[in-house]
């Protein structure tokens, strides 16, 4: 496993920043950074934003699994709650609505220069800043309510991952195919 990564913090660091500058430049290149490219998403006349994101989704999902077959990795998943998935998605929600970008895409669009993208972001740390505020109440009366026993898919079909992981990936490929022939 990556355990030795685990004890040295600068090469946490080193890789994090890594990880995050070729992400960044993907999204740029991908054309995810652009506001009208979001809301040609949002109106359904552009499915750019779709492609890209299943696209990582299919590599994250076989690199993921990968790692995890070669032993080099442990899964953790966490436990989850409707109250917390509630609160999540009113936040991203209203903040998706009302800057047109998703954190990874505003941080992005902040890299490239645009002026509301910067606003939104303080937007995003004022926000960020209120909900660590009253995060202490949200746990006790919103975050847990409905928590099942953490679970994966494959577990809780009880077959191996890889059987529940192809079929997924063979599928988003099949829809990206599809997607792409909707532009033509």
């Amino acid at each position: 496993m990556l355990t030795g990564l685990h004890r040295r913090r600068g090469l946490q660091l080193f890789l994090g920043l890594l990880t995050g500058i070729v992400f960044g430049f993907l999204l740029q290149k991908g054309g995810v950074t652009r506001y009208e490219v979001i809301v040609g998403q949002l109106l359904l006349v552009d499915f750019t934003v779709v492609k890209v994101m299943l696209s990582a989704v299919v590599v994250g999902m076989l690199g993921v699994h990968i790692m995890k077959s070669l032993g080099l990795v442990e899964l953790h998943p966490k436990p989850d709650s409707i109250g917390s998935v509630v609160v999540g998605g009113l936040l991203f929600g209203a903040g998706f609505a009302a800057m047109g970008y998703c954190p990874g895409t505003l941080v992005g669009a902040v890299g490239n220069g645009y002026l509301d993208a910067a606003a939104g972001g303080a937007g995003v740390l004022l926000g960020a800043g209120i909900f660590a505020a009253l995060y202490g109440r949200l746990q006790k009366r919103v975050l847990r309510i409905a928590q099942p026993r953490s679970l994966t898919i494959p577990e809780l079909l009880n077959v191996n991952r890889w059987v529940v992981a192809i079929p997924a990936m063979v599928f988003i490929l099949l829809l990206l195919w599809w997607i792409d022939g909707l532009g033509r």
